[in-house]
């Protein structure tokens, strides 16, 4: 009572003396042993003190007024100690947060259920968010129990939920304990109820989910590899997306005949985060659409989910909505066929992609709200049926984030994202693609005959097919005539259209645009222009190997129209990706020269074939072609033979071969080399075929191959198409013209000897010019190609040579005898040849007394020219120039005549003459008599 008298003295000089209380209290428990009078001083005490400000000393000397021997007592004061703590000047929040935790325990002991649920939920306003995790994971857990004992299990389902929802530290067993709980717990508050209410587990990657539109593609059937086109089990690649994109752009041109129309999309059969989902996707009546999820158990123990269906709502045309979540069974299968995955276990910490298709079978908006399931624990069977429920999680997926305008970027506003909303279409001609015979490795230049087969899956017609290709070089179905002139090799097995050696007239025109396409799209013919509902029709393909060594990816994307216009899908197209493995096969250069003889065109017109070229007379240019085996005998190849050797030109042709005799093959093992030789002779086609090309075989075999015919013509046109589309002015003493070279080659697979057969192309432009070696990638070297479009520099005028237009010869007696003890002077006649092999006139200029800059005269040069020192003549087409030429000598020795210089240029042309190009040394031996 001291102690209170002190308090309540008004202006006391002494402050409250606290001492008494405790010595009070002391008394009270110890000596008198009554708790209620100590309780009672503890009280007073306490809002003396707080009235004070001394908040702490009061949390202090209740937390001393603790027992075991009474709860509740103990729970008042530790929650009374607890707001102390809050209420100090600077709180200490997570002393009133400790303190409130044992204040709910000793509630919960106490029986005072709903008093320790209040205290858990203001600790639980401290810890949470704060990353004290099992603290959170302990104050959620007795929050969830006290609350379903309360009969709240909206806050027990909730409470339990968080633990389960985020990353935790506990073990696998306390989370199992959890995850049991949280299942009983939820059964029995959803028990009896149809309405499926939210799950926690397992975690859906919402932003991961992909969407693929259309049937899954068939696997292969024995020798048929079926068209690659696209699925859920590719990765994506920003490159290879806008190379398809690129290759569908042309497609639609080639279509409309004209540019692609202004709201043209490209499109789409897998939607996922990096495709363009602001539109709604287009998906057809009666074909399947698969939806992929990515789930994931968070815990330490394995789940096991039953009976996972998507769950979906759609709008028809008469705007009346149905939902698989509440509509009857029997409507909403009419509407749209769910695909029920029976059973889906997860393991622990397990990501797991769900794949579920839906097949809708009316035309209107569908949107895929969710995913429902079935969720127990794995482990026992009687336990997991006991737990088992049934719940739902809705699948929410977040547009990009904004960043276009200011206040996009001020906050955080995220677009639009429809991948889970398409709208269903009426139907659509499904192709299906297989290729037979097709290779996976090729040598280089090598011909390979292949079928495709097109089938229509859907019912109903299809038509508009074609097909474009990052290499178009690498295929042709033929040309426009393959198909009125039969292919009957001799040879069994062969690609080619072979014939006996003398059948035909060796020299064939041949205008490019019947191999060449307009543009890179390649229009499939269709047999009646519609291929029906399960319809399928065969078509050969020819193969050739990459000029390149090294692995090669070759896409195709063949594109095809329904015959019912109007629909909103206008067209539909499907991909192919083919890898080839190119290995070296042969190295061919050429190169060609005059020969001694000058050369002559034809004139006569009674031939009787008016339209075969005129060819030239006996004489006229030599082609030399270097071919070397650079195999090294891979893929079992032991040699090769070159059965034929063809050209292409306007202007020249091959006539005859020199070197092997006709009829011989050559036959070349590994790292042999052969130089083969030919004669070439100028053609001039009718006026009526001035563009046409003019194709001359040369076989070394008893049989030949057509070489204007298909494979060989496509092929040819197809790899030479850019040399000759690009404008370059001509040379008249350029040639012009590709050399083909055909091989064959055996090899031994499976213990069967087969006949590999191939084609190399060489151009061969000027005389006296080696055309370029093809270049081959070491083994180490080589790298997987990529044929992407690039975009073409334009054209070079190349510089034009003039030093080819003439030819020169010196005629001279190889040695001299002349007394010069009689006379000084030795006269010596010589006669300078000059012939004009171009069909341009020329205008010459001879220059006799010609020294060259920083010469050094030496001994054996000391001769001079008697007469004229420079002669200018002009010379027509094939002409020849004879002029005498007197050389003066001093004294016996060797002499060099070579010494003069002859300028030439065309008549018509303003360029600078230039000088021809001597043939070596002329030598004369002057004797002394």
């Amino acid at each position: 009572m001291a102690a209170v008298s002190a308090f309540l003295q008004p202006g006391a000089p002494r402050p409250y003396p606290a001492h008494y209380m405790d010595t009070a209290i002391q008394t009270y428990k110890d000596t008198c042993r009554n708790m209620v009078l100590a309780e009672r001083c503890t009280l007073l005490s306490v809002e003396i003190l707080k009235s004070q400000g001394k908040y702490a000393e009061a949390a202090t000397l209740l937390i001393k007024m603790t027992s075991e021997d009474s709860d509740l007592r103990s729970a008042l004061l530790l929650e009374q100690a607890a707001h102390c703590f809050v209420n100090m000047r600077t709180p200490m929040v997570r002393k009133f947060a400790f303190h409130m935790i044992l204040a709910g325990h000793r509630f919960s002991k106490a029986g005072q259920r709903r008093h320790a649920l209040r205290c858990y939920c203001h600790a639980m306003q401290v810890y949470q968010g704060r990353g004290w995790s099992l603290a959170e994971d302990h104050i959620n857990f007795t929050i969830g129990r006290q609350s379903f004992t309360l009969q709240q299990a909206d806050r027990a389902v909730e409470a339990f939920r968080v633990i389960l929802e985020k990353e935790s530290q506990q073990t696998a067993s306390q989370q199992g304990a959890f995850l049991r709980e949280y299942l009983y717990v939820f059964k029995s508050e959803m028990g009896g109820t149809e309405t499926l209410s939210d799950l926690p587990l397992p975690c859906i990657q919402s932003s991961a989910t992909r969407v693929y539109f259309g049937p899954e593609r068939r696997p292969a059937e024995g020798e048929k590899q079926a068209a690659t086109h696209v699925s859920l089990d590719q990765e994506y690649d920003k490159d290879n997306a806008t190379m398809w994109c690129q290759l569908e752009l042309q497609l639609v041109s080639a279509a409309n005949r004209g540019p692609a129309p202004a709201a043209f999309q490209p499109t789409q059969y897998c939607l996922h985060s990096q495709t363009d989902n602001l539109r709604h996707p287009l998906a057809v009546l009666q074909e399947p659409m698969i939806v992929e999820v990515v789930l994931k158990n968070p815990l330490k123990v394995a789940l096991s989910l039953s009976e996972l269906t998507l769950l979906w709502r759609f709008t028809d045309a008469d705007s009346t909505e149905i939902s698989n979540e509440d509509a009857p069974a029997a409507l909403a299968k009419e509407v749209i066929t769910n695909e029920v995955i029976a059973d889906f276990p997860l393991g622990p910490e397990e990501t797991k992609v769900a794949r579920l298709k839906l097949v809708p079978h009316r035309t209107g908006q569908l949107s895929v709200t969710g995913l429902a399931y079935s969720l127990s624990a794995a482990g026992d069977s009687a336990e997991g049926d006991m737990l088992l429920v049934r719940g739902k999680q809705e699948l929410k997926i977040q547009g990009p984030r904004l960043n276009q305008s200011k206040e996009d970027k001020m906050s955080v506003h995220h677009g639009r994202d429809e991948r889970l909303h398409p709208i269903i279409t009426a139907p659509m001609p499904l192709l299906e693609v297989f290729f037979l015979q097709f290779p996976s490795a090729l040598l280089c230049g090598e011909i390979r005959k292949a079928y495709i087969e097109f089938c229509n899956m859907s019912s109903v017609g299809l038509c508009g097919l074609r097909v474009v290709s990052t290499h178009p070089n690498f295929f042709t179905f033929g040309s426009a005539s393959t198909s009125s002139e039969p292919l009957t090799p001799l040879t069994p097995g062969s690609a080619y259209k072979t014939v006996s050696g003398q059948a035909q007239q060796p020299h064939v025109l041949v205008a490019p645009q019947d191999f060449l396409q307009p543009s890179a799209v390649i229009t499939i013919p269709i047999e009646g222009g519609m291929l029906r509902p399960g319809q399928s029709m065969q078509l050969p393909l020819w193969l050739r190997g990459p000029d390149k060594e090294g692995v090669h990816e070759i896409n195709f994307l063949f594109y095809y129209e329904s015959t019912e216009k109007g629909g909103k899908v206008s067209h539909r197209v499907l991909r192919h990706t083919v890898f080839i493995c190119s290995s070296r096969s042969l190295s061919v250069s050429a190169s060609a020269c005059h020969s001694l003889g000058p050369a002559h065109i034809s004139t006569h017109s009674d031939q009787s074939d008016p339209h075969q070229p005129e060819l030239s007379g006996a004489s006229g240019t030599l082609v030399f072609v270097d071919v070397e085996n650079i195999n090294q005998s891979e893929a079992g190849v032991r040699e090769f033979h070159i059965v034929q050797v063809s050209s292409c030109g306007q202007r020249w042709c091959l006539q005859s071969c020199i070197n092997p005799s006709q009829h011989k093959e050559c036959c070349l093992s590994s790292r042999e080399r052969a130089k083969l030789c030919f004669r070439a002779k100028q053609c001039r086609p009718p006026p009526d075929a001035a563009e046409k090309y003019t194709f001359a075989d040369v076989n070394l075999s008893s049989q030949r191959v057509v070489s204007s015919a298909t494979p060989c013509g496509d092929f040819f046109f197809r790899c030479c198409d850019t040399q000759m589309q690009n404008p370059r002015e001509h040379s008249p003493s350029e040639l012009d013209f590709h050399i083909i070279v055909f091989w064959k080659a055996s090899v031994v697979e499976d213990n069967k000897q087969l006949i590999l057969e191939g084609q190399l192309h060489v151009a061969l432009h000027d005389v006296g010019h080696k055309s370029p070696e093809p270049h081959n990638l070491d083994t180490a070297d080589m790298i997987l190609l990529k044929f992407r479009s690039e975009p073409v520099p334009p054209p070079v005028a190349p510089k034009l040579d003039f030093s080819e237009l003439v030819r020169t010869n010196l005629s001279y007696p190889q040695s001299h005898s002349h007394a010069f003890s009689s006379s000084s002077l030795c006269t010596v006649c010589v006669c300078l040849t000059l012939t004009n092999v171009s069909v341009d006139p020329a205008q010459v200029s001879v220059e006799l007394q010609h020294t060259t800059a920083g010469e050094s005269l030496e001994p054996c040069s000391l001769f001079s020219w008697v007469g004229k020192s420079v002669y200018r003549a002009v010379l027509s087409p094939e002409q020849e120039l004879r002029l005498p030429l007197r050389a003066c000598f001093y004294s016996a020795g060797v002499y060099d005549l070579s010494r003069c210089r002859v300028l030439v240029r065309p008549t018509l042309s303003d360029a600078p003459p230039e000088s021809v190009r001597g043939y070596g040394p002329a030598l004369i031996v002057i004797n002394n008599a």
